[in-house]
This record gives C-alpha cells, structure tokens and sequence, in this order.
C-alpha cells in the first residue's frame, strides 16, 4: 500500500515513540505495525529522519545494532512527543471527516 501525502513524518514518530530504533529498524518497526500492509523505501526513510532530526523532533545517538555494526539510533524529544500527539489529533479529525463524507448518501444531502 502506497503512502499518503505527508504520513511519513508521523508514522517515523509514532516508530520511535515505542522505543529508540536505528534507521532500518524504524522501517521494519512501521512494516510491522502496520500488519506489513505499508512499504517504507529507504530512499524516503532516511532524508526523513535527517529532516525530522533537524526540527529537533528526534534525537539521535550512535550505538550498535543486532548485528554488531555501528547504527545511529533515533529517540523522540519532548517536542517530538507534542508534535505526535498534536499531528494523531489532526490526523483522526480527518480521518473522520473524510469517512463521514464517503458515508453519505443522496438521501442526506
């Protein structure tokens, strides 16, 4: 399943709202919470987190992955946490909204 318009943001947050990841494990953690249904491109993931990172929405720190390899893994700051919750807000409004006007029939007009 292809991704919406500026969600890659959000769900890269709600990844590393669940515990500190590095880049590939942020990827895999959204594969695998969306029951493998959405497909994140590395191409994609990656110029993210750096743009996230320089918004100081996330942090970083290096360390080694399972694979015993140099990774840099991502955390959420404080302003990542406000930015999440603000952004799941935004984004169930419109959820419903959009699926209230996919209810509607010609009777209800």
């Amino acid at each position: 399943m292809e991704l919406l318009q500026g969600t890659l943001d959000l769900l890269i947050l709600k990844a590393v709202s669940l515990g500190p990841l590095h880049g590939y494990g942020v990827l895999l953690r959204i594969q695998q919470i969306s029951g493998e249904e959405l497909i994140i491109q590395q191409g994609s993931l990656y110029p993210a987190l750096y743009r996230l990172e320089h918004q100081g929405v996330i942090a970083s720190d290096w360390g080694e992955s399972e694979n015993k390899r140099r990774a840099k893994y991502y955390r959420l700051t404080a302003a990542g946490r406000k930015r999440l919750d603000a952004e799941t807000e935004k984004w169930n409004r419109m959820a419903g909204v959009i699926a209230g006007i996919l209810r509607t029939t010609p009777e209800s007009v």
